[in-house]
């Protein structure tokens, strides 16, 4: 594992106005210090994480008062979207595509409790998406 934080994120966070901020640094942490090799950078105005060079799951922060995971296979739509499977092993992902899905976290305390079940599924959908 070579999880490291990226400056470009320190700094975009350094910066950023948000209502729930410290959920997010605590997700971003606990994220990079997953079983899995992540890099991370900022897209969608939020911080991303990347398996391979390629987005894999990017914080929605918008509107101001907004924490959201998008799980997704990259910008583009990929020509198996029809074939792609993936099991959710947590139950938290509402799909908004059949390759992309989005986990919202209510207030402080529903991250507090889905931290660990977040992490699990980012490894499992990083596991599922990487070649």
């Amino acid at each position: 594992m070579t999880n490291q934080a990226s400056g470009s994120v320190d700094s975009f966070l350094d910066g950023l106005a948000h209502a729930r901020k410290a959920e997010v640094q605590h997700l971003r942490a606990a994220i990079l210090a997953s079983d899995v090799d992540l890099t991370e950078q900022v897209k969608w105005k939020a911080p991303s994480f990347c398996s391979g060079g390629d987005d894999r799951v990017t914080f929605r922060l918008q509107p101001g008062d907004r924490v959201e995971l998008v799980f997704h296979r990259g910008a583009k739509v990929r020509a198996d979207v029809d074939t792609f499977e993936f099991h959710d092993p947590t139950g938290l992902m509402r799909w908004s595509t059949p390759d992309r899905g989005v986990v919202v976290l209510a207030d402080a305390a529903d991250t507090a409790l889905k931290t660990a079940a977040v992490v699990a599924l980012v490894e499992a959908w990083i596991a599922a998406t990487t070649p």
